[in-house]
């Protein structure tokens, strides 16, 4: 892994002339839908997130994720007045009801977090305003 000090930073502005790379964008161009989603799944690093079963989640490591839409509807709040209330922004909300997204890490153990003490999180984040 690359330490931070190893990194270079370049900065692009809007309008300057494209950066230069190795990438062939006229072979890019030419590629179907379907051959873009093969090489897409022959990628082991780039691979979709499984929609349903708990088996393919257990591949993942998320064996046990927060029904978020059921979390809200027990608690009896809005999408918008869940979000506010916990400072989440509405569109990853509904990304996460609909399945579009799964929460990430940090996300998942807040949202556990959330349905263990709905009211001690909505009352420190209150506080913290």
């Amino acid at each position: 892994m690359k330490k931070l000090k190893d990194m270079i930073s370049v900065e692009h502005k809007p309008g300057d002339p494209p950066m230069q790379t190795d990438t062939d964008w006229e072979a890019v161009n030419t590629l179907t839908a379907e051959e873009i989603r093969a090489d897409a799944l022959a990628d082991a690093d780039a691979q979709p997130i499984p929609r349903g079963s708990s088996e393919e989640l257990a591949k993942l490591g998320l064996t046990r994720i927060v029904n978020v839409k059921k979390l809200r509807e027990r608690l009896g709040m809005t999408q918008e007045a869940f979000a506010a209330a916990y400072r989440i922004p509405v569109g990853t909300l509904r990304d996460w009801e609909q399945r579009r997204k799964l929460p990430d890490a940090p996300a998942r153990a807040y949202l556990t977090v959330i349905a263990r003490n709905p009211k001690a999180v909505a009352g420190l984040l209150e506080q913290a305003a």
